[in-house]
């Protein structure tokens, strides 16, 4: 006995719509339960949406570029009723074993708190991609993060809070260049919590729906810092546990892992330790408009905060030990860059490092010394700022998740 089914869009998380970017099969092709038919795609995901029964695809009512949703219709199958499967993947995995009583932490024995086909570390671009991608073929996925959300750096602390930010900054710079042309608008007023709350919204409403997308693919999100024990086991401790070494410990048993540990700014020994000496993270909080900022290192994040700061009224130092900014860029693009924005600087340092830092009342002062002889200004004497971005790059967590102890090796640079 057979019967015409419409297969439909499941739950794909806070998402009105998605692209469909490939057709996975074609008319008169049989498909088992939980088979892929077709691609999607969202801003920040991919995923392949399963034939919830068995059969033979009738008809495709999708093409590539077509948006789809929950309750779109992808396919109508023929589908064998007797035969349909019980949802699942259709080869099991076999069960892991028990894990051995010999297993030995701080010097006694434990036994694993959760048991998995797959471990992710790592809940930023990469990892839940690959986390999603595991469920979707029917693995059971532990997804571990030390955020509270998923995202990681990038949707956290990263790439879409200072894209949100630099687009007020953006939309500011429009305002102040209209009065070239006869519209003004007045003196800017900054509300720094409603731009904050702003920015976070923004933030929230991405990491709300990959928590909604986790959910409907049955991913177990763990919360903490993850340190692998050997080459099956994986510890994960809260932020409270790893400061203060007290507490207990999350330990994950699993078949096979994906390492997608991100990477941490790197911090400067020659800064003190001064609320007003920031990194990244620190410059999206936001906290003031300080008068004078210098931006230590010439790269890409640190200028994109700057250009933040100096679109709501700061002005800007900036010091790069190469010879140009944006070492790697494209140069002519860069040429365009600095003139464009050539307004917002005081002072660019190139061929040119910082000697020494302190803190004072009236600032954080900060010493300068040359690289080399040619087009440095080897003059410049001691400035006082209000606020030091360091932005000197940043370094994997690779020799900070114990992955020597699964046998994975990790050079000097993480």
């Amino acid at each position: 006995m057979s019967n015409t089914l419409e297969v439909r869009v499941p739950n794909i998380g806070d998402f009105d719509a998605v692209e469909v970017i490939e057709v996975l099969v074609k008319v008169g092709d049989s498909v088992s339960v939980d088979q892929s038919l077709i691609t999607v795609e969202s801003d920040k995901a991919s995923m392949e949406i399963p034939s919830s029964s068995a059969g033979t695809i009738a008809e495709i009512k999708v093409k590539i570029g077509d948006k789809v949703a929950e309750g779109s219709v992808v396919v109508l199958l023929a589908a064998q009723l007797a035969a349909a499967a019980p949802s699942g993947p259709s080869a099991p995995l076999a069960p892991l074993a028990p894990l051995a009583p010999s297993t030995i932490i701080s010097g006694s024995s434990v036994v694993a708190d959760h048991e998995c086909d797959l471990v992710v570390l790592g809940a930023g671009p990469g990892g839940y991609s690959a986390a999603f991608r595991a469920a979707d073929l029917g693995l059971n996925v532990i997804l571990v993060e030390r955020y509270p959300t998923l995202g990681g750096v990038c949707l956290n602390v990263g790439c879409i809070p200072s894209k949100a930010l630099l687009h007020v900054a953006a939309v500011a710079d429009e305002a102040r260049a209209l009065a070239d042309h006869g519209i003004g608008f007045g003196p800017m007023q900054v509300d720094l919590d409603r731009l904050r709350g702003w920015k976070d919204q923004v933030v929230g409403k991405l990491t709300g729906g990959l928590a909604r997308m986790a959910r409907a693919r049955k991913v177990k999100v763990i919360q903490g810092r993850g340190e692998f024990i050997d080459a099956h086991h994986l510890a994960v401790e809260a932020d409270a546990v790893h400061e203060t070494g007290q507490g207990s410990k999350t330990i994950v048993r699993f078949r096979q892992a994906i390492i997608a540990a991100g990477s941490q700014a790197v911090s400067l020994p020659s800064m003190p330790k001064d609320p007003r000496v920031i990194d990244s993270t620190g410059a999206l909080k936001l906290t003031s408009i300080p008068k004078r900022m210098l931006i230590v290192g010439g790269g890409i994040i640190g200028l994109e905060m700057g250009t933040v700061y100096s679109s709501i009224g700061t002005r800007l130092d900036v010091v790069e030990m190469l010879d140009r900014l944006m070492p790697g860029a494209d140069r002519d693009l860069v040429k365009v860059w600095e003139k464009k924005n050539a307004h917002r600087f005081d002072r660019i340092m190139l061929n040119t490092k910082t000697v020494s830092a302190r803190s004072e009342s009236d600032g954080i002062h900060v010493r300068f010394e040359s690289v080399a002889n040619q087009g440095s200004d080897v003059s410049v004497e001691e400035q006082i700022y209000d606020l030091v971005l360091v932005s000197v790059g940043r370094r994997p967590n690779g020799d900070r998740i114990g992955a020597q102890h699964a046998g994975v090796a990790v050079d000097a640079r993480g």
